[in-house]
C-alpha cells in the first residue's frame, strides 16, 4: 500500500540541510566570488585572499539566511521527493522517474531558495561592490535596507533562472544518487561509504550540470543595485558569453565541485541516518517492519 511517514522523512531532511549548510558555505563564498569575478585567483588564492582581507570570520558571512532557508527547503525537499517517487512508482537504481519526483517539487524549493539565494550573494558581494563597501551589518539588515529602498519584489530578483536551476539541480541530484546507491550496495554490499559516495558523486555531477545556470543567476543576483541598468539573466547570458567565452559559465566551478561533493555526502549521510534512528532504515515503513525484516533475515541464514 501506499503510505509514507512524513515526520520521518522531515527529520532526515532537516538533518541534511543543517550539517551540509555549515559545512559547505565557505566554499560556496569562493564560488560566489569567482562567478562575479570579483576574484582574480584560483580557488585557494581566492579563499587566502578573502582571510587576509576580510578576517576568517568572512568565511560564513551571510550563513544566516542560507542555514534557514536551506534546512526548511531541504526537509521539504527530501519529504516531497519520497512522496512522488512513492505515487509514481520509482524504484532503486537507475530509475527515470526519480528524475521527475526530484523535479516535481523544485517550483515550491523556488520560492524559498530565491531570497535565501539573493541575500546571500548580496552578502557575499558586500565587501566587493565599491558602492556598498561594508554596507550591510547582517543578513536581516541587508533584507530590510533593500526592501525599503527596492519594494518587496526585490527579494525575488532572478526567480525565473533560479527556479529553472533548481528543476535542472534536483532531477539530477535524486537520479544520479539512486543509481549510485544501488550501485555500491550491489558491488560492496552494505558498505558505511556506500551513502557518502553516491551522495557525493550525485551532489558534484549534479553542480556540474546545471552549473552554468547557477552562474546566471549569480550574475543577476550579485549585481550592483545601485547601478540602474536592468540586467536580467538573458543579458547576463550575453555578457558573459561575450566577456568571457563559454568557459565563462563555469567561473568558480571547481571551489562548487569540492564543496558539492563534501556537502551532498554528509547531506545523504545524515537524511538516512537520521532515518536509521527513526525506523530502522530508508526504505522500511517502520521500526516494526524494519524488527520483521531482520527477523526474516536472520532465519535465512540458519
Amino acid at each position: 500500500p501506499f503510505t509514507i511517514n512524513l515526520g520521518d522523512e522531515a527529520l532526515g531532511g532537516l538533518a541534511a540541510g543543517i550539517v551540509g549548510t555549515v559545512l559547505g558555505f565557505p566554499l560556496d563564498l569562493v564560488k560566489t566570488r569567482m562567478q562575479t569575478g570579483a576574484a582574480s585567483g584560483g580557488m585557494i588564492g581566492t579563499a587566502r585572499h578573502i582571510v587576509k582581507t576580510e578576517g576568517m570570520r568572512s568565511l560564513y558571512k551571510g550563513i544566516a539566511p542560507p542555514l534557514i532557508s536551506l534546512s526548511i527547503v531541504n526537509t521539504v525537499s527530501f519529504t516531497s521527493y519520497s512522496y512522488f517517487r512513492r505515487k509514481i512508482g520509482g524504484q532503486n537504481g537507475w530509475d527515470v522517474k526519480n528524475a521527475w519526483a526530484g523535479m516535481l517539487g523544485a517550483p515550491v524549493f523556488g520560492l524559498i531558495t530565491t531570497p535565501e539565494n539573493f541575500l546571500k550573494t548580496q552578502m557575499q558581494m558586500n565587501n566587493v561592490h565599491t558602492l556598498q563597501a561594508k554596507r550591510f551589518k547582517g543578513s536581516l539588515h541587508c533584507a530590510s535596507v533593500l526592501v525599503k529602498e527596492h519594494g518587496l519584489s526585490v527579494l525575488y530578483t532572478g526567480h525565473v533562472v533560479n527556479t529553472i536551476r533548481e528543476g535542472a539541480f534536483v532531477g539530477c541530484y535524486f537520479y544520479i544518487y539512486e543509481g549510485y546507491r544501488e550501485a555500491f550496495f550491489n558491488i560492496f554490499g552494505n558498505a558505511p561509504l556506500a551513502v557518502p559516495m553516491a551522495g557525493g558523486l550525485a551532489g558534484a555531477s549534479s553542480w556540474f550540470f546545471s552549473f552554468p545556470l547557477d552562474c546566471i543567476r549569480a550574475g543577476v543576483q550579485g549585481r550592483d543595485l545601485t547601478d540602474t541598468a536592468k540586467r536580467g539573466a538573458i543579458r547576463v547570458f550575453k555578457d558573459l558569453l561575450r566577456t568571457r567565452g563559454v568557459l565563462g559559465f563555469y567561473a568558480g566551478v571547481a571551489p562548487s565541485i569540492a564543496r558539492a561533493f563534501l556537502v551532498s555526502g554528509s547531506r545523504f549521510s545524515a537524511y538516512e541516518g537520521a532515518l536509521y534512528l527513526a525506523r530502522g532504515g530508508r526504505d522500511v515503513d517502520s521500526i516494526a517492519e524494519s524488527f520483521e525484516m531482520d527477523r526474516l533475515s536472520r532465519r535465512s541464514t540458519h
